[in-house]
């Protein structure tokens, strides 16, 4: 290469290191939720890289494909957004979801559509979030379309009476299943 050839990094290679910093403004301004209310959440849970390290600088969106909809300063209801601590630690709480229309006449399971973006990724990953102790789980479509062997990792444990841990592990043989969009 001569001395006058330089290499000027494109728009998607210029994803890190300070990613989180453009998106906190956006976790800063949500309305706050109540987390004492009878129908709140809280999910907890780390992001984790495929050799187990965590991930300190992810940004989580959750959807609530359940909730009324409303807009409140516009956010709407059922949507929340976590970033991950130097732990790779993140904390969420938000309405708890109702089935939905599947389409086709079946109900989904209660669940959370999630957005995960990070340094390094090019383009958002698409998750989901079931819980363990809802009894539609078997029956719902999605889920049926996942691999039995898989199934477990869009599934948040219950902790406690309103708190569920759901880890996000972005490879290996372990990984969160991430749907295409």
């Amino acid at each position: 290469m001569s001395e006058q050839t330089r290499l000027t990094p494109a728009s998607s290679q210029t994803v890190g290191p300070y990613f989180r910093i453009g998106l906190q403004r956006l976790v800063d301004e949500a309305p706050a939720i109540d987390a004492s209310a009878a129908d709140v959440i809280t999910i907890r849970g780390k992001a984790l890289d495929r050799d187990g390290e965590p991930v300190p600088d992810a940004m989580l969106e959750f959807w609530n494909a359940g909730a009324d909809g409303a807009n409140h300063d516009g956010y709407p209801e059922g949507f929340r957004r976590a970033a991950t601590d130097g732990d790779g630690n993140f904390s969420v709480s938000v309405r708890r979801p109702a089935p939905v229309d599947a389409g086709d006449g079946r109900k989904q399971s209660p669940h959370l559509l999630v957005l995960f973006f990070c340094r390094g990724l090019l383009r958002h990953l698409i998750s989901r979030v079931y819980f363990d102790d809802e009894a539609a789980n078997p029956s719902d479509p999605v889920l049926l379309g996942v691999p039995d062997a898989r199934r477990h990792t869009l599934i948040a444990r219950r902790e406690t009476e309103n708190t569920y841990r759901w880890d996000v592990i972005l490879q290996g043989d372990e990984e969160t299943v991430f749907f295409a969009w």
